[in-house]
């Protein structure tokens, strides 16, 4: 069993309570638009990262991370990447790094909009935690936490600070 936090959008900015709502993860996930080193700095402070780089991350970030990420969690295949889209609606480098990989989990930033979505046609979950930053066109910050267990993901809780 391992507890995940996964946020996106930070545009070099981490309140604390955002810092606080991870502070019980065992691993943090970062989907791009982090903003500085500065956040990844703070961020691998608390707990191991896995982060992209988004489409305002500087020469420094894009070092530091990779346009995208697959990975096992538990049992539990990961795609993570910036520009993602959604179901219905992926972009298309996204969508052939599904098509291929077939992820359990895809996890995306850029909207600024929270969204959790099961996608039937690729059985996966889809998870855009929205905008923990305070930059943007969001109207609340937003993080989310879950459990991972083998395959299974459960327990998801939101983060939501109204800006």
């Amino acid at each position: 069993m391992i507890r995940i936090g996964i946020l996106s959008d930070t545009h070099g900015r981490l309140l604390p309570k955002v810092l606080n709502f991870l502070s019980s993860v065992d691993e943090i996930w970062h989907a791009g638009d982090i903003g500085s080193l500065e956040i990844l700095d703070e961020l691998r402070k608390i707990k191991p990262l896995r982060a992209v780089y988004g489409n305002i991350d500087g020469t420094q970030v894009r070092r530091e991370c990779s346009e995208e990420l697959v990975f096992t969690a538990e049992d539990l295949k990961v795609f993570m990447t910036h520009i993602g889209g959604y179901p219905g609606r992926y972009h298309p480098k996204s969508k052939k790094t599904i098509e291929q990989e077939k992820p359990g989990l895809f996890v995306c930033g850029h909207s600024h909009i929270l969204k959790v979505i099961f996608d039937q046609k690729y059985n996966m979950l889809h998870i855009n935690p929205g905008a923990a930053g305070i930059y943007g066109i969001h109207k609340s910050i937003t993080a989310v936490r879950l459990i991972i267990e083998g395959k299974e993901m459960r327990d998801l809780e939101v983060l939501d600070i109204p800006g």
